[in-house]
């Protein structure tokens, strides 16, 4: 059972946005802390266990996708709720499977943030009536070839694939990952091959597309 205040984390990239969620929700919750990465934010659940995560989806080095998906091998008690710019359902999908329990899109997040956090406290997924529609439209139309290409990338080459959308370097990443250049180039190609690319705009074109950078 969660505190009678439960206990949040935030993570967006950005500081005023992160300061602008903490004044918003401040007054009803506990504000455990903030991270500015995925790979920050894992290390926060790691360290402070708290009840719900509030986060971007497009979080640099790991997206919040993958941060979810780490977050779920830490523990299943930590909640997730996405606050986001992407309202295209496909984005709603991939959050959904990842393991969150709520989407709202940052443009309605002064209105719904509070009623989404009281959902997932009992134990309710909250997605924002902003995509509702679509996103039940597409349960039944969804064309999945692209979602189960991307299903089929492993979690490394995952990881490989945004620091590779995020501009860095074959020796970057291989520092970053600890692993070789050599292995690195391998996943790329594996990459490639899996997603039927075959250059790197075409591979930042499709991690922007699938939420996992920026533009």
């Amino acid at each position: 059972m969660m505190a009678d205040r439960p206990r949040l984390l935030l993570a967006d990239d950005h500081m005023l946005v992160l300061e602008g969620i903490r004044a918003l929700l401040e007054t009803k919750y506990a504000v455990v802390g903030a991270a500015q990465d995925g790979q920050a934010l894992v290390r926060a659940v790691e360290q402070l266990q708290p009840d719900i995560v509030l986060m971007d989806i497009s979080l640099p080095i790991l997206n919040g996708i993958e941060a979810t998906r780490r977050i779920r091998q830490i523990t299943f008690k930590t909640k997730v709720i996405f606050v986001t710019m992407h309202s295209d359902a496909t984005f709603v999908h991939e959050a959904i499977r990842a393991g969150a329990s709520g989407y709202v899109l940052k443009r309605g997040a002064a209105a719904e943030l509070t009623a989404a956090i009281d959902d997932v406290c009992k134990g309710r997924i909250y997605i924002t009536p902003l995509v509702t529609e679509n996103f039940v439209r597409s349960m039944a139309t969804r064309n999945t070839e692209s979602g189960e290409n991307f299903g089929r990338l492993t979690t490394r080459q995952r990881e490989v694939l945004q620091l590779v959308a995020e501009g860095k370097a074959v020796k970057e990443i291989a520092s970053s990952l600890g692993i070789a250049p050599k292995t690195v180039e391998f996943h790329k190609t594996a990459i490639m091959r899996s997603l039927s690319l075959f250059t790197t705009a075409d591979l930042t074109k499709y991690a922007v597309k699938h939420g996992m950078v920026a533009l």
